[in-house]
């Protein structure tokens, strides 16, 4: 199957100040993009079949990056999802004349000034590709709450362990689990007609059909759930997870949560809503619902059940060993639980952020994207 990776990144300074520098960014690099706000910047790879050419283009995004705001000035980027050190106050609009990016920022403000990764897996029949997004929202979770690096901002810890989501103002509040491509079109048609969306893009939920000239010509689902992950195995792991999850939907046609689950589709709407906001308040250590049976479970022992469920699938298609980018997150929690400890012994913000802005640094330089398979460790 394809698979894309987007990423949209802070950059700062090594203490872990944010700096916004993307519009010099996207008038210098080809392939980057600005967000509406300026400390902000995007990039997303080509649709690949084969991990190792994903890894290499992503990989090389990034170095990239690095590599040109370190010649601006002591510049770098910033681990984590939220502005951990501020500021929330004031929103640096990247280009004042997009009316697009000032609708955002008088509308929504820094609630949506967010680093995060989507994950985009080519689906091409409409109605399957329906069905995944079904699957998918309802299983979203996971992603964050594996994900999950954002429990600071404004330098104090917030009691979320992805603020970014507990902030991020899911648009429209209410998104129905859609039966069909034509109810799709039809709600989509009716959001944007009574002023509730402002355009097709401004669809803001964990999960969502996208394409050419979305809503009528679709060809891949987007995952849009996860914080951004500075750690590229745990990426690889989370894009792993979800082809497999797809492979299972394409191959069982009864797959289906409006089929094999109790919920109704309301139900199954609002039991999403549910994980997703228990994930983003304690991501790994959340207790989740699951949609299949309706049996609550911790989101770390359905994470390790789905990893295990997704191996004779990503085996049989020879992308398994990506799938022990999870060993991590299921064996020492998520960044935000390990940066929570850290607190509670003491150390600052800005000394986490330090560590871990190092810690990037020296991944990202010696990453290599090797054959088949992630490099061991």
């Amino acid at each position: 199957m394809t698979k894309g990776l987007e990423e949209e990144v802070y950059t700062g300074t090594a203490d872990g100040r944010v700096v916004g520098l993307s519009q010099q960014v996207k008038e210098a690099l080809d392939g980057f993009h600005t967000e509406p706000d300026n400390r902000n910047t995007e990039f997303a790879t080509v649709p690949h079949r084969r991990y190792p050419a994903l890894c290499a283009e992503f990989m090389g995004f990034r170095r990239t990056l690095r590599e040109y705001i370190a010649g601006l000035g002591p510049y770098t980027l910033i681990p984590g999802a939220a502005l951990s050190l501020g500021d929330t106050s004031a929103f640096h609009i990247s280009d004042p004349a997009n009316p697009y990016y000032r609708y955002i920022r008088d509308t929504y403000g820094t609630n949506v000034v967010t680093a995060s990764a989507h994950i985009s897996i080519g689906i091409e029949d409409t109605e399957t590709l329906m069905r995944a997004v079904r699957v998918v929202r309802c299983e979203a979770a996971l992603y964050l709450a594996a994900s999950a690096c954002s429990p600071f901002l404004d330098g104090e810890p917030t009691g979320h362990h992805s603020v970014r989501w507990h902030r991020f103002p899911r648009t429209p509040a209410r998104v129905p689990m859609f039966a069909s491509h034509a109810e799709y079109v039809e709600w989509m048609g009716r959001q944007i007609a009574e002023g509730a969306m402002q355009n097709t893009r401004h669809l803001w939920l964990s999960a969502r059909p996208n394409g050419h000239v979305a809503p009528h010509d679709l060809n891949r689902l987007e995952l849009r759930v996860c914080d951004r992950m500075a750690d590229p195995a745990l990426l690889w792991g989370l894009t792993a997870l979800l082809e497999a999850r797809v492979l299972q939907v394409l191959k069982d046609p009864e797959l289906d949560p409006l089929v094999q689950s109790r919920f109704s589709g309301e139900e199954l709407e609002q039991t999403a809503r549910h994980n997703e906001t228990e994930a983003s308040r304690l991501s790994l250590d959340a207790e989740l619902v699951r949609w299949t049976d309706g049996k609550r479970l911790p989101a770390r022992a359905w994470l390790a059940e789905a990893a295990e469920a997704a191996r004779p699938i990503a085996a049989a298609d020879g992308f398994e060993k990506y799938l022990d980018g999870l060993h991590g997150v299921l064996e020492n929690g998520s960044v935000a639980l390990q940066w929570m400890e850290q607190h509670r012994r003491g150390a600052s913000v800005e000394a986490i952020l330090r560590a871990a802005i190092q810690e990037a640094e020296a991944r990202d330089a010696a990453y290599t994207c090797w054959g088949e398979f992630p490099p061991a460790g």
